[in-house]
This record gives structure tokens, sequence and C-alpha cells, in this order.
């Protein structure tokens, strides 16, 4: 295989040996790290310079911009992009949010090299894949129902029961939105009721629970 012919893949985790331990593994199945970046903006930025055929993203990053919205960015200029998340963290919900938004794949940290191997060969063709346990586990979700904030709420009363469960008061949530306290303390409400939750500990473990916010 030459190296015009070879998958090209670009990175982005903002852990670095990490990230070369996963180029090292890719290389050693013919395929080639075109580029490494360590932020999800980077991620946009690189995507667009390098063109690569696969990009393989962390979903968290320890910033306010996620792996998660650095895709959306990516695939509202190119829908055919071709995205594998890689992440230790696998709440059912959160693989289910990278496939809804358009992911090709969704791999866990501690799989086996084959598996990463396996995704970013079937996303360069644009296909989907999933390892068997994810596969069982969104099967599972299918079957008995998802009832996570995701699936019960739209994208702006998820965006303020994210920072309802990190403790922001519906003042500082206004301030921060820009938005009138009277539209947050409607929507909150709202929330809450939907959920079936009041309690501030509760709303944090669910987010916790689903993958919106970190333990």
């Amino acid at each position: 295989m030459t190296t015009d012919s070879k998958i090209r893949v670009l990175l982005a985790d903002d852990h670095p040996i990490v990230m070369k331990g996963f180029a090292m593994s890719l290389e050693a199945d013919g395929m080639v790290a075109v580029g490494q970046v360590k932020s999800p903006q980077e991620a946009v930025e690189q995507f667009a310079a390098l063109k690569p055929d696969v990009l393989v993203m962390d979903i968290r990053f320890g910033a306010e911009l996620t792996g998660l919205d650095a895709a959306k960015q990516i695939l509202q200029k190119t829908p055919h992009a071709n995205i594998v998340f890689l992440s230790q963290f696998d709440q059912d919900a959160l693989i289910k949010e990278t496939y809804r938004i358009g992911a090709r794949a969704f791999v866990t940290k501690d799989c086996d090299p084959a598996d990463l191997a396996m995704a970013v060969q079937r996303a360069s063709e644009a296909e989907l894949y999933f390892m068997p346990s994810i596969a069982e586990r969104l099967a599972n979700l299918s079957v008995r129902g998802d009832p996570s904030p995701q699936t019960l709420l739209d994208e702006r009363s998820l965006q303020i029961f994210t920072l309802m469960a990190e403790g922001l008061t519906n003042v500082e949530i206004a301030e921060k939105l820009d938005l009138s306290q009277k539209t947050i303390s409607n929507i909150s409400q709202s929330v809450k009721e939907k959920l079936g939750i009041h309690r501030p500990a509760l709303i944090t473990k669910l987010a916790v629970k689903h993958g919106l916010i970190e333990p």
C-alpha cells in the first residue's frame, strides 16, 4: 500500500501520550496520522485544513467546548465527514448522542486496537461500526425506551438543565445565556416537571449519569 492510498487520520485528544499511542496503533495497521490536535477548536480548524479521511476524537477535553460540539460544527460544514469518537466515558445516552449527530462509530479507550482499526476502516468507507458491546447496549435502549434528558428535552431546555446540574442559579443562567430571569425560571420549572425531579442533588446526579457533566 502506498502512502497516497493509506487512510489519512486526524487525531484529537488532550492527552498527547494517549494520542501518540493511538497514532502508533493505527500506523501499525497501515494507516497514517496526518495530524494530532489537543482541543476541539483545533480539531475543527485542522479538519478543514488537512481534509483527513477520518477524524478520531475524544469527547471530553476539560474545556467548555466538547468533542460533540466540534463534531456538530464539522458536520454542519461537511455533512459527509467521517468521525469516530474514542472515549473513556461510555454512558448509554452519550453513546446514542454520538450516533444521533452523525458519527460513524463510538469506541471505548480500553478497546482492542483491532476495534479502533476496524472503526476507522469502516468510517473511511462512510459506514457505521458498532463494537459488539456497544451494539448490545444500543439495542437494549431501543427495546426499553430511552428516558434520558437528551431525549425528553429540547436543545434550549437541555442547555439550561446542564447549567442547573453544574450548580448555577437561575440568575446566573439568565446572565450566561442573555435571557430574562423569568424565562429561565419558567424553563427550569418545566425541565423539573418533565424529568420528575426537583432537588438540586438529584438533578446533578441525573446529568452525571447521562454524560452531560463530569462527576
